[in-house]
């Protein structure tokens, strides 16, 4: 298992280059109560890149998989963890990558691109929609979700959505002490300028019964270069590994998908 150190915390990673070369490098940044095995490898992932010979990199976020876990709230705010992204391409010797997270780590990536735009190549933002705009500041849904983490018994969670949540992360065998941290903190919301600004090209794509992930025409909209792609009869968690989704971010990154004209 390879790992780095930032702000004292050892976080694991992968980074696997293509046989016969590689012709671009992305940045896989998981989603909430997952892992880089689970979020990337066994979904597809890694495997699809390597078939395009680009060098496939992904880290367990803090709070997941084999990386530190700290039950401290403070230590997962969102600055923090997209500045674990930066430290790890700065480990790797990786100057310019494209960006990929979903979920939570959508959320993650975006702040990374904000924080240092010249460092992305382009940005893919998978699992979340409109709704990612008005999110900030005290947050009931972040208490709930820190509330179904710390619950006795998973059946008594009566939100279907926290619950899908708990019984994932009780199969990932997590750390649900940290994940409940993780959830307790609240990141201040998203600066429309700032998003205006970003000179990233921003690609949107989501499930179409995603229910966290609705009109992700309005979140594209909200970026100089963005646009959004649906891929139909997907929920949040089937539409990672889904064939339609890794053609929508090909088509993406290979610039052959359309640019619409937002109103």
């Amino acid at each position: 298992m390879a790992t780095f150190e930032h702000q004292g915390l050892t976080l694991a990673y992968d980074d696997i280059q293509p046989a016969g070369g590689v012709d671009r490098t992305i940045l896989l940044v998981h989603g909430y109560t997952s892992n880089r095995a689970e979020g990337w490898r066994r979904t597809g992932w890694y495997g699809a890149f390597e078939r395009r010979r680009m060098r496939c990199i992904a880290h367990d976020q803090r709070g997941h998989g084999e990386s530190a876990k700290p039950h401290d709230a403070d230590l997962y705010a969102r600055p923090l963890m997209a500045g674990d992204v930066l430290a790890l391409m700065d480990h790797l010797g990786a100057q310019r990558v494209d960006l990929f997270g979903y979920s939570m780590g959508a959320r993650v990536a975006l702040a990374a691109a904000l924080a240092a735009p010249e460092r992305f190549s382009n940005l893919i933002l998978g699992g979340v929609g409109g709704g990612m705009l008005e999110e900030g500041g005290a947050s009931e849904r972040g208490d709930l979700m820190s509330q179904a983490m710390l619950a006795e018994d998973p059946e008594s969670i009566a939100n279907p959505f926290l619950k899908s949540f708990r019984q994932f992360a009780d199969e990932q065998g997590d750390d649900r002490l940290a994940l409940a941290a993780h959830a307790r903190f609240q990141n201040p919301r998203l600066d429309p300028a700032a998003l205006a600004a970003l000179p990233v090209p921003v690609l949107v794509v989501a499930g179409q019964r995603d229910e966290g992930a609705k009109d992700t025409a309005r979140l594209a909209a909200a970026f100089a270069d963005g646009r959004d792609a649906i891929i139909p009869g997907c929920d949040h968690f089937s539409a990672i590994p889904h064939a339609l989704t890794k053609a929508a971010v090909f088509d993406f990154l290979d610039g052959v998908m359309d640019m619409p004209a937002f109103e």
